[in-house]
């Protein structure tokens, strides 16, 4: 199952030449999960060649304009382009009543409906086989961290204990590795368990943006395969990261040290650092495998085994 992220936006709060606002797209077996909607993501979208009609779910991170004044357009887009699916929206209290003034007083025709769900620390929600969670970050405003956990995959398929057990090869060796009994002609049944291994872990992408480091979201990050947080300033501005609540180059990769991720992605780069080197040298001094988002970019995520 193929998993891919696409970085449309990776500035804060002011566009650049370079960078659009924040926006993360995870497209996952069909189905678009996006991770905030900064001005301008539908254009980011047709750029990537991403369809506006497929199952989407947009995760909001919190009530700030960089993070959800491009959802207006994103919504007038898809019901221009026929979208027939609804569309859910998750964030923080505030959301609702945001997108509410939208559609009362921005004259568009909506084709499709939208459901927005206001949701805080713990279950957002469940999809095809992963489940969505969130933590409160520590920023200005009331701000959700989210991981995207998939569930427990099958053990590797045993061909010599299917063998054994009599389990003749073709269909039913298909059906044990999707995790589902079979039932042989003599009336003996086999699991699962009897011809797979242990099962192995999917795969967990975290989205942290617009934050001060916590021990609240590194339990939400913790084992993550991609880790994206935010780098809006360098070290030598670590004070006004901190009055800002904000987070460092130095401290997103010491943050991914303690969460032991496998990857870091930086992003929500300021607008003040056209080339964002010293965010990427800052970062590596701390931890190896980290790079710097750029809008476009575009990263597969294999399962680990």
């Amino acid at each position: 199952m193929s998993m891919r992220i696409t970085f449309l936006g990776t500035s804060a709060s002011v566009p650049t030449v370079e960078r659009n606002l924040p926006a993360v797209a995870l497209r996952r077996n069909g189905e678009l999960i996006l991770f905030d909607c900064g001005e301008g993501t539908q254009r980011q979208m047709i750029r990537a060649k991403i369809g506006f009609n497929r199952e989407t779910k947009v995760l909001i991170t919190h009530m700030h304009g960089d993070h959800v004044l491009g959802l207006p357009g994103l919504i007038q887009t898809m019901s221009l382009y026929g979208r027939t699916r609804d569309l859910n929206v998750y964030g923080p209290p505030g959301v609702k009543a945001f997108l509410e003034a939208i559609l009362e007083t921005v004259r568009f025709k909506l084709v499709f409906k939208i459901r927005v769900h206001e949701v805080g620390e713990g279950t957002v929600c469940r999809g095809g086989g992963y489940t969505i969670h969130a933590a409160w970050a520590e920023h200005t405003v009331p701000t959700l961290a989210y991981a995207l956990v998939e569930d427990l995959r099958p053990g590797r398929f045993n061909p010599e204990k299917a063998a054994a057990h009599g389990v003749p090869k073709g269909p039913l060796w298909s059906k044990l590795q999707r995790g589902q009994e079979v039932r042989l002609e003599d009336g003996r049944v086999v699991k699962p368990e009897d011809v797979l291994g242990p099962k192995r872990p999917g795969r967990k992408i975290t989205y942290i943006c617009d934050t001060r480091p916590s021990e609240r979201l590194l339990r939400l990050a913790e084992n993550s395969d991609v880790l994206i947080y935010e780098a809006t300033f360098s070290d030598d501005l670590a004070e006004r990261a901190r009055e800002d609540m904000h987070s460092t180059a130095g401290e997103a990769a010491l943050f991914a040290v303690k969460a032991g991720v496998r990857l870091l992605v930086l992003t929500h780069i300021s607008a003040r650092y056209s080339d964002p080197a010293i965010l990427l040298q800052q970062a590596r001094r701390v931890f190896p495998n980290v790079k710097v988002a750029e809008d476009l970019m575009t990263l597969d995520v294999p399962f680990r085994e």
